[in-house]
């Protein structure tokens, strides 16, 4: 029934109806796709700006998160079970979920094993809308204590489009240089940009220009 047959905006009137029944929603769910520009969007909506939108109310929009919450273990279930996040662009796609639409900069961190399945993905810190912050040393005693063998950074940019600032920078040079002893490779340091770019330290020019090797 949903195997590419119904489109985005149907398969939203269908999840809509289990909160809103006895309703024709269609015009609803065309409301939301546009004001959040995509499905995507709106499931990664906070509540807060789901219910400023006519028709939505507080319950209508936990579902719709909910489905997101869904996405998002079922994903690290599945980066869990094997090598997958090997792949570049299966990697982006887990980070991406983690952090597009967040109102404010979150820092995550990612604990690989053996060919970098995951073993445990952090929400390290939680800052403001153009600021947070990360800990060298406690991601260091996380990884000891999870016996990761390698570590993604992952943070946001919710009001900018700007890829690594100086600070973003120096403190992935810091946690590189914190794991380098106890043979734990930094593997990237990814920032998604409010543009939804997303962008790589490991592939910066910063990075090249400072003859750095990961």
């Amino acid at each position: 029934m949903l195997n590419g047959q119904l489109a985005d905006y149907e398969k939203l009137e269908l999840l809509l109806t289990y909160a809103i029944p006895r309703r024709d929603v269609k015009p609803l769910a065309r409301r939301l796709i546009n004001h959040f520009q995509g499905i995507y969007f709106v499931l990664r909506a906070p509540v807060e700006e789901l219910t400023m939108v006519p028709g939505i109310g507080k319950n209508t929009a936990i579902l719709i998160k909910l489905f997101h919450e869904l996405e998002l273990v079922a994903y690290e279930q599945h980066a869990k079970s094997g090598n997958y996040l090997h792949d570049e662009k299966y990697m982006y796609e887990f980070c991406r979920n983690l952090v597009a639409k967040e109102p404010v900069e979150k820092f995550f961190v990612l604990y690989m094993g053996d060919n970098m399945r995951l073993i445990y993905t952090e929400e390290h810190t939680k800052g403001t809308i153009n600021q947070t912050g990360a800990y060298p040393r406690e991601i260091t005693k996380k990884a000891l204590e999870l016996n990761a063998l390698s570590v993604l950074l992952l943070h946001n940019h919710p009001i900018s489009d700007n890829s690594f600032s100086l600070d973003d920078c120096n403190l992935t040079e810091h946690v590189r240089q914190a794991l380098a002893p106890l043979n734990i490779t930094l593997v990237d340091h990814l920032v998604l940009a409010s543009n939804g770019v997303m962008h790589s330290y490991k592939a910066s020019p910063w990075l090249h220009n400072k003859s750095l090797k990961f």
